[in-house]
């Protein structure tokens, strides 16, 4: 069963777009991007990541995302499954 995990970005100011649309253009063997939406409040942009196991969605948060230019902050929020 694949993990998925929201991964929340903090960009520099005005870079939100250019964030997200490099977030959505990610390519990697190790994990799929679900979803990239802009949104308001505390955080810019919202991803949702799909992988196989934790290593693989952490490689692609650390390799992927967050060299992206514009991007400050990630916080990865894992999804779990409470049935």
């Amino acid at each position: 069963m694949a993990m998925r995990a929201y991964v929340l970005i903090e960009a520099a100011v005005g870079k939100a777009k250019g964030v997200a649309e490099g977030v959505q253009r990610l390519s990697s063997t190790d994990a799929r991007v679900v979803s990239v939406d802009a949104v308001t409040g505390p955080y810019d942009v919202i991803a949702l990541l799909e992988a196989d196991d934790l290593d693989k969605l952490g490689r692609v948060v650390t390799e992927g995302i967050q060299q992206v230019d514009g991007v400050q902050r990630t916080t990865t929020c894992l999804v779990v499954r409470l049935s």
